[in-house]
């Protein structure tokens, strides 16, 4: 992608994130997870009583298995081979978004932009396509979540 193609996406992405396209609450309760309340564009409440882990948060976000962020996503990682440009680069995300507007969008994206590709990393219902042994799971429990946003915040 060019350069003026990609600054224009980030400053959409970037109006999004300030929650200009959202200004409702919802809450999202599903058996199988941590029910959560979606406010303008944020989740406000942790999904859990133990605070993110930032060395957790960065062990996901590069693990290729797991939260494979890096897949789309340029970061301030040293020695990161083949960081994705698809996404938005996370340089200084934690210091435009609030950790309520980072939960958000690692829980379910989709909330804020029924268009991403970025997948709902704490979601259940509504898939499709979903493999076997992964039906009814979500891909990162809620403390993996509250690690991501944790580690997401401290890039500053």
């Amino acid at each position: 992608m060019c350069e003026p193609r990609r600054s224009i996406a980030a400053a959409i992405f970037a109006l999004l994130c300030m929650g200009i396209a959202s200004a409702s609450t919802t809450v999202v309760h599903d058996t199988t997870l941590v029910p959560y309340t979606v406010v303008n564009g944020t989740i406000p409440r942790s999904l859990t009583a133990v605070p993110g882990n930032p060395a957790a948060g960065l062990a996901i976000v590069k693990n290729r298995k797991l939260g494979n962020c890096i897949a789309c996503h340029s970061m301030p990682i040293a020695k990161e081979a083949f960081p994705g440009n698809v996404g938005p680069n996370l340089k200084g995300v934690g210091g435009y978004l609030s950790v309520a507007q980072l939960r958000l969008r690692i829980v379910n994206a989709k909330l804020i932009n029924p268009d991403t590709i970025m997948p709902a990393y704490y979601r259940v219902a509504g898939l499709t396509d979903v493999a076997k042994k992964f039906v009814g799971k979500p891909i990162l429990t809620a403390q993996q979540v509250e690690d991501v946003v944790a580690y997401l915040s401290t890039l500053k």
